[in-house]
């Protein structure tokens, strides 16, 4: 599957933090999964989880960064990341029970049409055919995380929602993870299903050549459920548009606030809870932030609501006064 329009991504050599250079996102893939000489194998090397057009060539370009592009975008694979850092077996079973999920759920996909890795170093990431070819959109990072929540949800496993960014890097085949030393390496189906993690491990020490699968046969259920997700955030875009700001934090930024969150979900969680404060601040302004951070801990102290708002309130006037005779410096 290709998308001539889409054919953009980018390729960072070493860590995250390295210069985003774009590439022929297909040819990159194509020459990682090769063990291609130039595809540096024994480097640590992230590509882009996502497809881009000419606007992100351009955006790259006048920017030197792909921080703050909101383009559209496309993947002809949905991509799933399954870690268990403290328990390798656990992590093998539940890559083994998502697998199996979605062969069952999309039983025209062959088996060894999906592609399986061990990441190199504490988990597996699964790579789903989007044998229907969904049209790139701005929104399309949205759909597939959408999409692979339900999966994850439906199999009974966790997943890391964080890939899911619309410029987020992921790891390339056949690269060295960079504390192992271990290659994110291709697995077979019967590999699978029939190696121990130990076994695993041990075959990870090399790089392993092969070719994409080439997958002909389309999927009535998958092309359903991109459906249905994309719908689903559409809706959800829709609402948030048409509806008045609450004046409120949401509930998943206060239990961040209050509880953290758990590894997989740290960069996502983190990044919504921003979100929603900004988002809040900018119709609200801060002292309607304020008032959102503070007053449900505030109540839960015991205090009236009524006292609750009159002393945030005095809060917030002797703060301005202060600022105000300070010079508005701090």
């Amino acid at each position: 599957m290709t998308r001539p329009d889409y054919s953009f991504g980018f390729r960072v050599v070493g860590s995250v933090s390295e210069t985003r250079r774009l590439v022929d996102a297909s040819a990159a893939f194509s020459a990682h999964c090769a063990v291609d000489p130039r595809s540096e194998p024994q480097r640590e090397i992230y590509l882009s989880a996502f497809h881009f057009g000419a606007d992100f060539c351009e955006y790259l370009s006048a920017h030197g960064s792909t921080k703050g592009f909101v383009g559209s975008c496309w993947s002809p694979w949905l991509w799933l990341d399954l870690d268990c850092p403290d328990d390798l077996a656990a992590a093998l079973t539940d890559a083994r029970k998502l697998a199996g999920f979605v062969l069952e759920r999309y039983p025209t996909l062959d088996e060894d049409a999906l592609l399986y890795f061990f990441s190199g170093r504490k988990g597996y990431h699964l790579g789903v055919p989007l044998v229907h070819n969904p049209d790139p959109s701005p929104v399309f990072h949205l759909t597939a995380r959408r999409l692979a929540e339900g999966l994850a949800a439906s199999a009974g496993v966790r997943i890391d929602t964080a890939i899911y960014d619309r410029v987020r890097c992921f790891r390339a085949p056949n690269s060295t993870h960079p504390k192992s030393k271990l290659h994110k390496r291709r697995l077979t189906h019967a590999e699978l299903f029939g190696l121990t993690p130990a076994r695993i491990a041990e075959l990870a020490r090399e790089p392993v050549a092969f070719e994409v699968p080439m997958v002909g046969e389309t999927s009535a259920e998958l092309e359903s459920d991109w459906q249905e997700a994309g719908e689903a955030i559409g809706q959800e875009t829709a609402a948030r548009v048409g509806r008045p700001h609450s004046g409120r934090l949401q509930r998943a930024t206060t239990e961040f606030l209050t509880s953290g969150a758990e590894e997989g979900e740290r960069h996502p969680r983190l990044f919504r809870a921003a979100a929603d404060m900004a988002e809040l601040a900018g119709v609200r302004g801060l002292n309607g932030l304020i008032h959102a951070l503070l007053t449900d801990p505030a109540l839960d102290t015991g205090l009236p609501p009524s006292e609750v708002e009159r002393q945030i309130r005095c809060g917030i006037d002797h703060g301005q006064r202060q600022a105000a005779q300070n010079g508005g410096t701090s």
